[in-house]
């Protein structure tokens, strides 16, 4: 039985000045679920992804027709706060980018800008941060150490804790583990498979078969156009599109 939706989006065309990038895009997305965005390159997948926390607002020349609503209410209303919308809807990119600060400064930066004011407030935040990414056992005996130091892993779940501490309400990922080790991203697909409980998150994976190991529900994008979406098992098991079935077997992508 799908979940109440979390995000809906209608009728939703992209464009970078004249070149449109996603065509008629109507989706809906459960909360607390994992749901995967899939298709090669070019799809619109990450333009997508920018689009619901309105990261492509600052895009010169990108713009947008049709609706997305986030419990019911167009982020695209005039009198939507962006920042507050981007903190709800935080987004982790695919290099890491942790900030030129100690490893406790890069996620109490996120508890500050979340309003935590006091010293113990924003260690509580940071420390719930790190359990939740997965990070804290390895990370608690030096917080106050250069983040560059961190290995390539660490450095994302360095992102995914600066993101969790703005207590956001969905999680976008572009590609969040494109390029790390496979001992790195079972740890991320582990932290994501958890955090579901709490948060709903919408991924673009770096492969197929991370979609069909942690995702609740995928849709598969090609051209910018949506080929088909449903329950992550069905669509892999039986897809209802040729193209669909030719991109998981690897005919093209």
């Amino acid at each position: 039985m799908i979940q109440q939706s979390k995000i809906v989006i209608k009728d939703l065309n992209l464009y970078y000045h004249e070149k449109q990038v996603v065509k008629e895009l109507n989706l809906e997305i459960p909360q607390n679920e994992i749901f995967a965005i899939i298709g090669p390159s070019n799809s619109g997948i990450t333009t997508t992804l920018r689009t619901l926390n309105r990261l492509c607002d600052l895009t010169f020349g990108a713009r947008q027709e049709g609706e997305v609503l986030l419990d019911g209410k167009s982020i695209f209303n005039k009198n939507v706060n962006v920042t507050e919308l981007r903190r709800k809807v935080g987004m982790v990119f695919d290099v890491p980018t942790p900030l030129p600060m100690s490893i406790f400064d890069n996620v109490a930066f996120g508890s500050n800008l979340n309003g935590k004011k006091s010293k113990a407030e924003v260690e509580e935040g940071v420390e719930k941060a790190l359990r939740m990414s997965a990070l804290w056992d390895d990370v608690k005996d030096r917080l106050n150490t250069p983040a560059a130091r961190l290995s390539g892993g660490q450095q994302q779940r360095l992102c995914i804790a600066r993101v969790l501490a703005l207590e956001p309400e969905v999680i976008l990922l572009d590609r969040p583990c494109s390029a790390l080790d496979p001992i790195s991203t079972a740890k991320i697909e582990d932290s994501l498979i958890q955090l579901k409980e709490q948060f709903t998150i919408i991924i673009a994976p770096h492969t197929i078969q991370q979609a069909g190991r942690i995702a609740d529900r995928v849709a598969f994008m090609l051209m910018g156009d949506l080929i088909e979406q449903g329950i992550t098992h069905e669509v892999f098991s039986v897809p209802k599109d040729k193209r669909t079935n030719d991109y998981l077997t690897g005919r093209f992508g």
